[in-house]
């Protein structure tokens, strides 16, 4: 079989069995688990690992289960990956503190749920999983590669609003957010947890104070995390120059990973 078609294959058919799973047997194994370990963000963090069984068995059949940790992206430095997220997400938290008054109804529970495990189950599950597998290991470009986990990420993301100008804004933002995180992943040689801690810690400073009910936001909310966002891309690009490292995502990788 192909290596590229093999690939594809694999990790689109885990992923598919593991959004089944997540359909028809989430709630029912949430509440299972609650019911033992009694508290419900390790609840979460334990069901949604369960639930991806089936796309950590795709990986490992994609590489014969060998250095699974460093296929996924986690074997890389978790210091220069939280440095670099603290100082670019720096904006938000100081902007947002500045504007905002601090969410009265946060609770660590929601903090853990909210920034912590939904950041690095979603980098894991999207980011490492659907886009790194494909991009990484075949030769399908960047944008191929990420557009249809942009779009399933994006989908995934509507239920906070009704309206459809709202809909239409967490749609965008989501979608765009999920290209970002996947630019930033690669770029930092293939490092998940620069996009684990960038999403956690925007996730975070987003909860923290009463910015926004949903991922979209108003004109102080989206201000402050666009400095964030052109932080991220220009210090990337700033560091891959100093060290004389050539772009990841360029003319030659965009569409055909040549």
């Amino acid at each position: 079989m192909d290596k590229t078609f093999k690939i594809i294959l694999l990790t689109l058919a885990s992923f598919g069995l593991s959004f089944a799973l997540r359909h028809f047997f989430y709630s029912d194994l949430i509440n299972w688990i609650n019911l033992n370990i009694k508290n419900i963000g390790i609840s979460h963090f334990v069901t949604d690992l369960i639930i991806g069984i089936p796309l950590f068995i795709g990986v490992g059949l994609i590489h014969d289960f060998k250095n699974f940790i460093k296929n996924l992206g986690l074997n890389k430095s978790i210091k220069k990956a939280l440095l670099f997220s603290l100082i670019c997400t720096s904006p938000m938290f100081i902007g947002y503190f500045i504007v905002f008054d601090l969410n009265s109804e946060i609770t660590f529970t929601k903090i853990l749920r909210g920034a912590f495990i939904a950041a690095f189950i979603e980098e894991l599950f999207f980011r490492g999983i659907l886009f790194g597998q494909i991009y990484r290991f075949t030769k399908i470009g960047f944008f191929p590669s990420i557009i249809f986990g942009a779009l399933i990420f994006a989908l995934g993301h509507l239920y906070q609003s009704q309206e459809l100008s709202t809909l239409i804004g967490v749609f965008l933002t989501t979608f765009l957010g999920a290209i970002l995180f996947a630019w930033v992943y690669v770029e930092w040689d293939n490092n998940l947890w620069v996009s684990i801690f960038l999403h956690l810690f925007m996730n975070l400073f987003w909860m923290l104070f009463s910015v926004a009910d949903n991922a979209f936001g108003g004109t102080y909310a989206n201000v402050f995390r666009i400095i964030t966002i052109i932080l991220v891309i220009t210090l990337t690009i700033a560091y891959k120059f100093k060290k004389g490292i050539k772009l990841e995502v360029n003319k030659s990788t965009l569409i055909i990973n040549k």
